[in-house]
């Protein structure tokens, strides 16, 4: 067999526990620890999982002592025993991290809060894997990045993308947050046009033709897109539901079998065994899609904890090299998931490579 590629993640919150459990679930990488600075119930869960926890800091280190748990090294010793590192740290501490990591000789994958200079590559994984192979670094999307590279490069691919105009209502904070963060009883508009999401698209696919308004609501879960697309052509409904269809990591949903809002796919998530609730597909409502000649309008949720896991796995056999074609990786990490193009089928399917995965430049 051929040797596991050997992951640490460094920042164990929101994005990087799941990381690490996604690492853990590949036959192919080992999770050799995590990092982090705080000593909280995070880290003691970590601990009771058997997860050999490293400290960030001489402080982090001195406070994981002081609350009793067992600290397996610093995090220059998880650095030198890594073949990749997934930084999951706070937004914009990346800079700083990164030369930690090139001191080490390690390759690193960095999330969406990091701006696209710090790598000079951004990373979605049927988009541009091809690209990443054998970067030192890459940089994972934000969550409503990466839907909306999925969704249209879907109606791209088909031949059907002409432009595209999105609206966003964002989850206002992170839901383990909500005790002392966040917005009640209003929206706020974000304050420029265009919102970063659609310029970010475009570090992945250049030329995408694509703005992107947004607002954050007074919810904690789940994003919600809406867009009004012009097609290349007149088309059908069926046409545009098989080009989404046909996207790995996007999934049909429909209002009329009671999925009706971000809370239900949440809750479907948990009945379907999901950890944690997670959903690491875009859900589209099948049954609101509307095609009116050349015009497309549709809506879709995306799940802002966890629709980035599997691009991030994806990202580190990328750096690593080993999987040169990324519709492989593609399947592999969706069949460990249990990725499904449609959730009330019977079974996950394997993962559904896509005809130009790895071949975008």
């Amino acid at each position: 067999m051929t040797q596991k590629i050997r992951v640490g993640v460094n920042g164990y919150g929101v994005i990087g526990k799941r990381v690490a459990d996604a690492v853990t679930a590949q036959h192919d990488m080992e999770l050799v620890g995590i990092s982090d600075v705080v000593s909280d119930y995070r880290i003691a869960t970590a601990v009771s999982r058997g997860i050999p926890v490293h400290a960030s800091t001489a402080a982090g280190a001195a406070a994981m002592r002081s609350a009793q748990l067992p600290v397996a090294g610093e995090l220059h010793q998880l650095l030198g025993a890594v073949d990749v590192i997934v930084d999951c740290t706070p937004a914009r501490s990346g800079a700083t991290n990164l030369e930690h990591y090139r001191a080490h000789g390690v390759r690193a994958v960095f999330q969406g809060g990091e701006k696209h200079a710090l790598t000079g590559h951004s990373f979605v994984a049927h988009a541009n894997y091809a690209t990443a192979l054998g970067r030192d670094t890459t940089r994972v999307v934000s969550c409503n990045t990466t839907a909306t590279v999925r969704t249209l490069t879907a109606l791209q691919g088909a031949g059907l993308l002409a432009r595209a105009r999105g609206v966003l209502i964002r989850r206002a904070t992170d839901p383990w947050e909500s005790d002392h963060s966040g917005i009640m009883n209003t929206v706020v508009p974000e304050t420029a046009i265009p919102s970063h999401q659609g310029p970010d698209a475009r570090t992945v696919v250049p030329g995408l033709d694509v703005v992107t308004m947004a607002a954050k609501g007074s919810h904690t879960q789940n994003h919600l897109h809406y867009w009004a697309i012009d097609l290349t052509r007149p088309a059908t409904q069926q046409e545009v539901l098989e080009a989404l269809g046909a996207m790995p990591r996007v999934a049909l949903v429909r209002s009329g079998e009671g999925i009706v809002a971000p809370n239900s796919t949440i809750e479907l998530m948990r009945d379907l065994g999901r950890p944690r609730g997670d959903m690491y597909e875009v859900a589209v409502w099948a049954d609101i899609l509307t095609v009116q000649g050349d015009e497309l309008f549709c809506t879709y949720t995306v799940d802002n904890q966890a629709v980035v896991v599997p691009e991030n796995i994806d990202a580190i056999r990328a750096l690593a090299g080993t999987v040169t074609d990324g519709a492989e990786s593609m399947s592999r990490t969706d069949a460990a998931l249990g990725v499904r193009a449609d959730f009330l089928a019977p079974a996950p399917h394997p993962g559904r490579p896509h005809p130009t995965a790895g071949a975008r430049s």
